[in-house]
């Protein structure tokens, strides 16, 4: 029972020992990163009274502006090489400490080869196997011009005379697709709010009329008339090639982080206005119908006096990468037809980086 009562107590020695010895570590480990950022405050305050010292100097008249942008250059060379030395020698701390622990002299060495230890939410330090390294974290800016695909999906229908009530073809039944990509460039240099964004995308816009009705041509005429079929299905499609542009609006705002400002995009609400303009690449009608116990499907390929141009306006709103998307062609889905038809669609899109 006495050795059994040694043996504990030496055991918990040992853990107390570990316990301490790992605390150790990462006070210490913190003590460095703290190092760091206090020599680097101290020498921007410094440069900082240095600079006024040069203002005061160029507004008494002693000095040119050009001698005092040039002593001013001078002067922050100066510290960042000071804030170089320092830190490099608060590195060479930091991994003699991490080497320390790697090979057990403060704690056991790690089970994984690979281990990353965060010291605060801006110094990350992380060793493999002998090797040690000491990172800052980075935030980032992005590009002032930035690249999204762009998925949208959606209804698709037509106003009659401004009207769209009482539509000849199906609301669920008839849908609309957009891909592409786009270009977002932020406006201003220092500020996240306006953006213009602008690129290239496949429009597919599908009509599915009711009562097995479909699309004849008749002339420069393109009418809705009954098949005298019992129709499973009757789809019209245009496809169009498109330019779209918009003014964004985009709230994600900026960081600001040690004296310096952040962007980036698609972090909040953001809502865009505009408009697009192209040229139809193909219109196809698609109906399937039984006879004769056979299934029997109808394409035709054709222009069906389809407006060759297309143009309009669209917006969307939304947060992040989704949104809520409409557009309206300004020109009629076909060219001479008695009744103007606009085709109008609403749906979501995906604005994916």
């Amino acid at each position: 029972m006495r050795n059994f009562t040694i043996y504990l107590a030496v055991a918990a020695c040992l853990l107390a020992g570990k316990i301490t010895a790992q605390e150790t570590f990462e006070s210490k480990a913190r003590q460095i990163a703290e190092k760091i950022e206090k020599i680097t405050k101290d020498e921007k305050e410094a440069l900082k009274i240095e600079i006024e010292e040069v203002n005061k100097q160029f507004e008494n008249g002693t000095i040119t502006k050009a001698e005092a942008d040039d002593k001013k250059k001078k002067l922050a060379e100066a510290r960042a090489i000071i804030i170089e030395n320092k830190v490099a020698v608060t590195h060479e701390e930091l991994k003699e400490l991490v080497q320390k622990k790697v090979n057990g002299k403060i704690v056991s060495k790690p089970s994984n080869d690979s281990t990353t230890v965060r010291i605060n939410n801006r110094y990350v330090l992380k060793f493999e196997k002998d090797t040690v390294s000491f990172k800052k974290k980075k935030d980032y800016s992005e590009r002032r011009t930035t690249s999204q695909f762009v998925f949208a999906a959606g209804l698709n229908n037509v106003v009659t005379e401004g009207n769209i009530e009482n539509s000849d073809f199906r609301f669920w039944g008839s849908h609309f697709y957009e891909w592409g990509l786009t270009y977002n460039t932020r406006i201003a240099k220092n500020n996240n709010l306006l953006h213009l964004k602008y690129g290239m995308s496949v429009m597919y816009n599908n009509l599915r009329p009711t009562e097995n009705r479909m699309f004849v041509k008749n002339g420069n005429q393109t009418n809705l008339e009954d098949s005298g079929l019992n129709l499973k299905e009757s789809r019209f499609r245009n496809v169009y090639l498109v330019l779209p542009l918009h003014l964004e609006f985009d709230f994600s705002g900026k960081t600001i982080k040690e004296d310096k400002t952040y962007f980036k995009t698609h972090q909040s609400f953001r809502m865009g206005l505009g408009g697009y303009a192209g040229v139809r690449v193909k219109s196809k009608q698609i109906i399937e119908y039984n006879s004769n116990d056979m299934e029997v499907t109808q394409k035709t390929k054709g222009d069906f006096n389809s407006s060759n141009f297309i143009y309009g306006l669209s917006a969307y709103i939304g947060y992040r990468e989704t949104s809520l998307y409409v557009k309206y062609d300004l020109n009629p889905l076909f060219r001479n037809n008695a009744v103007k038809q606009n085709n109008i669609s609403l749906g979501v899109r995906f604005d994916l980086n």
